[in-house]
């Protein structure tokens, strides 16, 4: 049988009696929405960050587009970004009428260039969104550096990075506000759609609450037009559970990763990069081969592994951001890593049988 990208059932199955009395504990109890789960939730998470506040949503989507709403980006406004991740980081920009600016990535950690990054500021510029793909932390001393001097609010885009960390300090506590994803193959996922921020600033959080809650501070008083963007309770209950685990999780997922760099150590394959001072924590194992897709097709063919293609379409080049007028060659570093790179399966629970059969059938395609 062919190795999936994640299997969720057999997370499932070894923690099975404590995610069902979690479950069966709230339909007991009937409180849905906005319940004791979900604000220990908030507790727990915005503790292990080291931050003083935490807001539970319903997506990592939404996560971006309430931060966006609360730092006051407005129509108008240039936010920069990375065109090498998934579209809700640009969809959110759009969401508030401002306009994504994209800036090419690095060939070796696929994240934003930061020496690239001041080119891209104009007066029109009001934020930054660093994107910590595939788990691996952006610079963000020197892109922090640069907010600084500029004056901008800096949105993080966690929602492939959640127990990363950059000098010893976990990714999402560093800009104004990070942003995390809990769709269920995320590192830290639920059974559903969920999300979160989490901040320093107490009117930051105080906004995000009222934004997420139709704009209501206190019930049927509503001082702005907000949004229905509420975790709901059963899947706080689920994620308190995982929560638990999620640095054995991301352990086991480095041990994956190093076992992968082992039997993957031939020419014509790029292992993923760790960058001196950073936590890696693959929510994404993704290798580089200069015939792609020939060796999807043929592992595809092969039937031993999956493979997924993260992502094939930088954003500058995707039909919906047309009208930015971006063509072909204007960010060569992200087009290039759009034609080679090749995600591997990549889950806490995969053995170094799994893993070596994996990198045979790759090994074999190319």
């Amino acid at each position: 049988m062919s190795i999936p990208m994640v299997d969720l059932k057999i997370q499932y199955e070894s923690i099975q009696d404590e995610i069902n009395r979690a479950v069966l504990g709230v339909l007991q109890n009937t409180h849905f929405i906005l319940g004791p789960h979900g604000k220990a939730l908030e507790e727990e998470v915005a503790g292990y960050h080291k931050v003083k506040h935490a807001v539970a949503v319903a997506s990592g989507t939404d996560a971006l587009h309430l931060a966006l709403l609360a730092t006051g980006i407005k129509r108008g406004d240039e936010v920069i970004t990375s065109p090498f991740t998934f579209i809700a980081t640009a969809e959110a920009i759009s969401y508030v009428g401002a306009v994504p600016v994209f800036v090419d990535i690095r060939p070796d950690t696929f994240n934003m260039d930061i020496t690239k990054l001041e080119a891209a500021i104009t007066k029109k510029t009001k934020a930054i969104i660093p994107v910590h793909l595939y788990g691996h932390p952006v610079d963000m001393d020197g892109l922090m550096q640069l907010a600084k001097e500029h004056h901008l609010r800096v949105v993080e885009d966690c929602a492939q990075s959640f127990g990363a960390e950059y000098q010893g300090k976990k990714t999402g506590a560093f800009g104004d506000i990070g942003c995390f994803s809990f769709f269920p193959s995320k590192n830290l996922g639920c059974y559903g759609d969920g999300g979160m921020v989490i901040t320093d600033d107490a009117k930051l959080a105080e906004h995000m609450l009222s934004l997420r809650n139709h704009g209501s501070r206190v019930r049927y008083y509503h001082d702005e037009i907000g949004y229905n963007s509420r975790l709901d309770e059963i899947q706080a209950a689920i994620l308190r559970i995982k929560f638990k685990h999620i640095d054995e999780y991301n352990a086991k997922r480095n041990a994956n990763a190093s076992l992968y760099a082992k039997y993957l150590s031939v020419p014509g394959i790029q292992t993923p990069r760790e960058q001196s001072g950073t936590k890696h924590v693959f929510h994404q194992y993704t290798i580089r081969v200069k015939n792609r897709d020939a060796v999807k097709k043929k592992l595809d063919e092969g039937n031993v592994t999956s493979s997924m293609i993260y992502y094939p379409v930088p954003l500058h080049l995707q039909t919906a951001y047309e009208d930015l007028g971006m063509k072909p060659g204007s960010l060569p570093a992200a087009e290039q890593a759009a034609q080679e790179v090749l995600s591997l399966p990549m889950y806490p629970e995969l053995t170094e049988g799994q893993i070596k059969q994996v990198a045979d059938a790759v090994k074999k395609a190319l």
